[in-house]
């Protein structure tokens, strides 16, 4: 079957720019450790881009709004814009899939890439978050244009420490219509003995979402992805740890991410861009999540091999989907009710079942005996998932998949001189896979015509798709140095692979959806019987190995910090499904880019900064080993991004941070034909005020797109090449005390 897989991937790391208040006037890059290579490494001695991003940051974010998704669209220069909804669609980084990890813990669902984790995750229970740059497979598939760890909250040794906190939010289009408020509440206390623990719980709600023109936006603009309106959110964290002598520690940790949209009306697709068709009432089932996460983690400092740790997990995830229905061009195929007239199914809606458990044993080994200054940090994984959809009246719409995942790596670093420390390792993975027989349901389906209508339409009968097992391995490697110009400052550069895992469950739901297969509305079940069966193994689904390098430099210099690093992409394998042909196109990708972050220091109470990002890709659109096409916006929407801010704080504690916020459009021809879809570029400006309140009280005023541009919200637009608008002005007012 196909290789698969990948190596050990290096990290490394930049500071994230202040989104809140400024920062100290050095920067002392050595004493910043980073968990990114899965053991604790000095930011300095790692090759690759990583930023890390403290509380005091995450608390702006909070204020501002936007979510996880928000966070990194303002400070990593090569995340895409947030498409302000609860789906993960079209939200990339450096074009290419981000892994997103709790605590070391992989929250996505590779079998079927729907991710909506971004938007679930409560910043209020997050102590800080690393993001890794550039292809990596050290924590499993999904990490091609890098990885995110959100660091969950800590105890802190004493007494227990109480935070709550409250938000009301509001579009200035209409406050009434749109106020909705947020409450978070946690508690944290570590004892002498040794037991520490760590409880937040956060309920948010959303009512109605307007643009800058004041109108309403719809709760599905990107087809069934889900909308950012009218739904309620609780996350829920809860942490038991308990030291013991020697440098030995437990955890367990539970994570629970509940949200139930209800949307109220139908989404129209056919006009100039996405609205609520206001003349449809939404008739299907709430979008709902109900995701539970469990582990439990011993470490040991003390190892008979140096340090310990072993992590194991389960995740429960149930994901519901919105319904649509029949809407030529924007959804062309529904599954199909038997009734020409009214073709949608009464069912045509979808839940995403995934079960995934595993365990991931690490071990950091100092080699002071061979090469002073050496370490080996070396493990194994194993991980298994079963994954399954179905529609609302229980019928599978892709083949139920079982993999386990065995896995098996060492990465080595070695201070060369001391200036110049080298990193290396390789991991080996295997796959088995285990496809289950299913029918895929019938469809109605519409192409271009010359009628009345614009479109023909026709039948694709229930199709059965045959499974079977199998079995594919690969290794995967990465290379990397870095060289301290200063104490503070360092050039970093080096290699490393990642791998995608197809979207296997997307396209088994495909199966045999082209016209090869279909009939006419009068004979929907014409197919013969040897024409009414498909293998999954014409599928033929093959991993996608992504090949990253890239070179940098980064640090301070009195009262600057900052980063500068160029990027190259790479990867022979695709991940497209190609309905024609029933398989997947391995076509040939190539993505470059540059990145840039910093911060000066002008005063101590004023500093001034930014970010930049430029990304841009192009690939094989017919298989020829040509690129002769750019990649769609799905995969990069706005190849400029960059944002400017100020904050200053004044002698009372009042502190003020304004910025400013543009992206490039695009317009690129992405296949030969000549399509094209056109990205309009936009600018916006928000503004944060916060002020200290005696007794540990802090309130604070926040406003996004500050003069209510009318905006188009890129991401968005790049899912179906439909416009979708951005969030016109929002306010809101909060307040947070700590006892």
């Amino acid at each position: 079957m196909s290789r698969i897989l990948l190596a050990t991937a290096a990290c490394a790391a930049v500071a994230s720019p202040t989104l809140a208040q400024p920062a100290q006037t050095t920067v002392q890059l050595d004493e910043i450790t980073v968990t990114g290579s899965r053991a604790q490494r000095a930011l300095s001695d790692i090759p690759q881009s990583i930023q890390v991003i403290d509380r005091g940051q995450i608390d702006t974010q909070i204020k501002q709004g936007g979510g996880a998704a928000g966070l990194l669209s303002r400070v990593a220069p090569g995340f895409s814009i947030n498409n302000q909804t609860v789906s993960g669609a079209s939200e990339t980084y450096r074009g290419r899939s981000l892994l997103v990890l709790v605590d070391g813990v992989p929250m996505t669902t590779p079998l079927r890439d729907v991710s909506r984790m971004l938007s679930l995750i409560d910043l209020n229970a997050v102590e800080r978050v690393e993001l890794v740059a550039g292809a990596s497979s050290l924590y499993g598939a999904g990490a091609t244009g890098g990885t995110v760890n959100f660091i969950t909250k800590t105890a802190q040794p004493g007494a227990p420490r109480f935070v709550v906190s409250s938000k009301l939010t509001a579009f200035t289009a209409d406050i009434g219509q749109s106020i909705a408020p947020e409450i978070s509440a946690g508690v944290s206390g570590k004892s002498q003995n040794g037991l520490d623990y760590v409880l937040s719980a956060t309920g948010t709600m959303a009512r109605r979402t307007y643009d800058g023109a004041g109108r309403e936006l719809p709760s599905d603009a990107m087809l069934g992805q889900g909308g950012g309106d009218r739904f309620g959110k609780v996350n829920v964290l809860a942490k038991l740890g308990y030291d013991f002598d020697g440098g030995k520690r437990l955890e367990l940790s539970g994570n629970y991410y509940y949200l139930d949209q209800n949307p109220r009306y139908l989404t129209n697709y056919a006009g100039a861009f996405a609205q609520p068709d206001f003349l449809r009432p939404y008739t299907g089932e709430n979008v709902a999540e109900d995701t539970k996460s469990i582990s439990l983690r011993y470490t040991d400092k003390d190892f008979a091999f140096g340090s310990l740790s072993i992590l194991g997990f389960y995740n429960d995830i149930r994901k519901r989907f919105n319904y649509t229905e029949f809407s030529y061009p924007y959804n062309s195929q529904v599954y199909y009710s038997f009734d020409p007239r009214n073709p949608t199914s009464r069912a045509n809606q979808t839940t995403l079942y995934s079960n995934r458990g595993g365990m991931n044993l690490t071990i950091d080994t100092p080699l002071d005996q061979i090469w002073q200054g050496a370490k080996l940090t070396w493990g194994a994984d194993l991980i298994h998932e079963k994954t399954w959809q179905t529609l609302t009246d229980g019928q599978n719409v892709f083949t139920p998949l079982h993999q386990t995942t065995t896995a098996a790596f060492a990465l080595l670093q070695v201070p060369l001189t001391d200036r110049l420390t080298v990193r290396g390792g390789v991991r080996y993975e295997n796959f088995a896979l285990a496809v289950d027989d299913f029918t895929r349901p019938a469809a109605f389906a519409a192409v271009a015509a010359r009628t009345p209508l614009g479109y023909q339409a026709f039948v694709l009968p229930a199709l059965r798709v045959t499974g079977g097992d199998y079995n594919y391995s690969s290794p995967t490697f990465n290379l990397g140095a870095t060289f301290k110009l200063t104490d503070k400052a360092e050039l970093f550069g080096g290699f490393s692979q990642g791998f995608a895992l197809p979207d296997i469950g997307s396209y088994t739901r495909r199966a045999g959806l082209s016209t090869a297969y279909a009939c006419p509305l009068t004979r929907p079940n014409c197919l013969p019987a040897s024409r009414s069966v498909i293998s999954y193994a014409e599928i033929a689904p093959e991993a996608q190995i992504v090949n990253n390098y890239e070179a940098g430099v980064r640090g301070s210099v009195g009262k600057f910090k900052g980063s500068l690093a160029g990027f190259i992409s790479t990867s022979r394998e695709g991940v497209t499904f190609n309905p024609l042909t029933n398989q997947i196109s391995q076509q040939k990708e190539f993505i470059w880019g540059v990145e840039a972050t910093g911060e000066y220091q002008v005063t101590e109470q004023l500093a001034l900064g930014g970010i930049f990002g430029f990304r841009e890709g192009r690939y094989d659109s017919n298989n020829d080993g040509h690129l002769d096409s750019w990649l769609p916006n799905n995969r990069i929407a706005t190849p400029y991004t960059g944002t400017l801010y100020a904050s200053y704080r004044f002698g009372n504690g009042v502190s003020v941070r304004v910025e400013g916020q543009a992206w490039s459009g695009r317009n690129q021809r992405i296949d030969l034909s000549g399509a094209h879809y056109r990205i309009k570029p936009s600018a916006t400006m928000n503004a944060v005020l916060t002020a200290p309140v005696n007794g540990g009280g802090e309130a604070f005023i926040s406003v996004d797109n500050l003069f209510n541009a009318t905006l188009q919200n890129p991401t968005g637009t790049s899912v179906r090449n439909l416009p979708v608008y951005s969030w016109g002005r929002t306010i809101a007012v909060g307040y947070k005390q700590t006892f």
